[in-house]
């Protein structure tokens, strides 16, 4: 579990081929690597992975088939940064929101412009993820934390403040730019509680009128 609070960018080191699927190996950086074993789990740009090997500043793990095919690591190349996080732990500050790690789709930077000192993107999701996202909700982009400004169909907005732009690879995300993106965790559990047994029914006001969370006056 993670917060979406990037602790360090760091960078891909080798790409190994393993019978079909591949093992990475990522330089740290200052990503405090003393407090991880062997095991333990690491955000790289918000897909969960377990540390294999270790070094003073560098792990290894193995990437499945299906996170190649579902995340943008499987298009990672060495020298490509990565926004990294420790797994929280019970005295973790909360700081951003619940993050597991599980990568609900690859969406695509369509705009970017500046927004008095920060930076506003428009980001397109897959359509299938778009009714998970609402505005001032959270969002999670190459596993940075993030509130959603606007929603457009499609299209979310996020407002990326000075300090984020320094300290994550959104500083110089271009337009085109694939993301890893994982929707908040509540939004896809509150669905599956409301649609449980029922087939392929979305969550609408007419639905959340029936389940009683929303009363007529």
């Amino acid at each position: 579990m993670f917060t979406g609070i990037i602790q360090e960018v760091g960078q891909i080191a080798d790409v190994s081929p393993k019978a079909g699927d591949v093992r990475l190996k990522v330089a740290t950086g200052k990503l405090p690597m003393t407090e991880v074993q062997l095991g333990d789990s690491i955000a790289v740009n918000g897909v969960c992975l377990t540390a294999v090997q270790l070094g003073e500043a560098s792990f290894s793990a193995d990437v499945s088939v299906e996170t190649l095919s579902l995340t943008t690591l499987g298009k990672a190349r060495r020298g490509t940064q990565v926004n990294l996080e420790l797994a929280m732990t019970p005295t973790t500050r909360f700081g951003g929101h619940i993050v597991s790690g599980h990568v609900d789709g690859i969406g695509v930077v369509v705009a970017k412009w500046d927004d008095g000192r920060s930076v506003r993107f428009r980001i397109r999701t897959p359509a299938e993820l778009a009714r998970y996202i609402a505005t001032k909700g959270s969002i999670c982009v190459d596993g940075i934390s993030l509130t959603v400004n606007k929603v457009d169909g499609v299209e979310f907005e996020v407002n990326i403040v000075p300090h984020t732009l320094v300290q994550t690879t959104l500083g110089t995300a271009a337009v085109g730019m694939e993301v890893n993106l994982e929707v908040d965790i509540i939004a896809r559990y509150l669905e599956r509680l409301l649609t449980c047994g029922q087939q392929q029914e979305k969550v609408n006001m007419e639905l959340l009128k029936r389940a009683g969370f929303i009363q007529e006056t």
